[in-house]
């Protein structure tokens, strides 16, 4: 099990360069990259990309590179054309203007096209050196977040066991469901007709309409399969958040259920804690691959 959060860090020094290289992720519905990094380098994106990939199915993904020349790749070429070109049109601009001295230096330093500066090294020289870089970082990345998702999967372990215990509670005292509304009809049909007695054909009727009402025998079925499942999909080794976030849903509407059809204290006080135990998965499930 891996957490959509993670974090990795790695950078390189040589006589040339400086290279740094941080990834870090937060939860996301789906798998989102974000890069910060010089414009001499962006025509490795795609395969950059394609690296996190192997890392990472979802989240938000923010690449950090922070990339240096310690020793510069320029070269300043003299554009002789430009010059002549730009002197010719000086020359012309002080007779027009009748001005007794010609063009300085700086004139020409500051015209376009006179110094063309030509770098020496290709950016492809620094490729095996980014990638290795990276590579690093997202090991670190990866170990992260199967760390975190460790600690998460321990959590969601004992948060599913309190579920479980809950809905325990739940069956327990679904089995008195039926004498109990028994003793209440009993209670009432005393009530109302007193010493004349009843029809006990139609009080076993009013207890089946009433048993047919208020029974939590399927959701109790259909809850502690779901919660098979989840325990099932704790231990894969694949992702499994947004099929974990499913089974939440579909356990969440179950003890709903359970909670709008109970008509005993001792099963609503469980409901209680079923949907505080859900909350807290629900809330840990947001955090997984």
């Amino acid at each position: 099990m891996l957490s959509m959060t993670g974090y990795g860090y790695a950078e390189r020094t040589a006589e040339t360069y400086q290279l740094g290289v941080e990834v870090k992720s937060y939860n996301n519905r789906y798998l989102e990259i974000n890069h910060n990094m010089p414009n001499s380098l962006s025509q490795f994106e795609q395969a950059i990309d394609a690296r996190i990939k192997e890392v990472a199915s979802r989240g938000h993904v923010e690449l950090s590179i922070r990339f240096k020349q310690l020793s510069s790749d320029v070269l300043l070429h003299v554009d002789h054309v430009a010059v002549e070109r730009y002197r010719m049109a000086y020359d012309q601009i002080r007779i027009a203007a009748g001005l007794p001295e010609g063009p300085k230096l700086q004139d020409y330093l500051a015209a376009e096209g006179v110094l063309v500066p030509i770098r020496e090294h290709d950016v492809k020289e620094f490729e095996a050196p980014l990638f290795a870089v990276l590579d690093e970082a997202l090991v670190q990345f990866r170990q992260s977040k199967v760390h975190e998702g460790e600690e998460t999967k321990k959590d969601l372990a004992n948060l599913t066991d309190g579920l479980q215990e809950a809905l325990d509670g739940v069956i327990a005292h679904a089995g008195t469901l039926e004498l109990r509304l028994k003793e209440t009809l009993v209670a009432r049909f005393e009530d109302m007709l007193g010493s004349k007695g009843y029809d006990e054909n139609r009080f076993l009727q009013e207890v089946a309409i009433l048993l047919a009402k208020y029974s939590v025998n399927e959701e109790i079925v259909r809850l502690k399969t779901h919660i098979g499942s989840f325990r099932h999909m704790l231990d894969a080794d694949e992702p499994v958040g947004k099929r974990l976030d499913f089974l939440s849903q579909e356990m969440n509407r179950e003890i709903n259920t359970i909670g709008s059809k109970s008509i005993m204290v001792e099963i609503n006080q469980h409901v209680v804690a079923m949907k505080d135990c859900l909350e807290n998965i629900r809330e840990q499930v947001r955090n997984i691959e």
